[in-house]
């Protein structure tokens, strides 16, 4: 499979739609699950996931949140987590 943003929001979203509605995901788990491989190579994929995540928020799919409340994705630091918009 070729990893593109288009790959990644899909990922993003179909994790989502697996879970609770108020669930949540970790750009690691979208990353291991695109990856697909039991070595490291998912860490690769970290950054490409967090942009694609701060796109989906852009359009309002998503949001980005530390702590549990949203947060702006350009200023975030640190680990995040992604749901639904609310």
């Amino acid at each position: 499979m070729s990893v593109t943003g288009q790959s990644l929001e899909d990922a993003i979203l179909g994790l989502l739609d697996r879970r609770a509605p108020d669930a949540s995901v970790c750009p690691s788990e979208v990353a291991r699950a695109v990856h697909g491989s039991a070595d490291e190579g998912w860490r690769e994929l970290m950054e490409p996931v967090r942009r694609a995540a701060a796109r989906l928020a852009a359009e309002g799919r998503v949001e980005i949140t530390q702590h549990g409340s949203p947060v702006d994705p350009d200023r975030a630091r640190g680990p995040v987590r992604i749901r639904r918009s609310t």
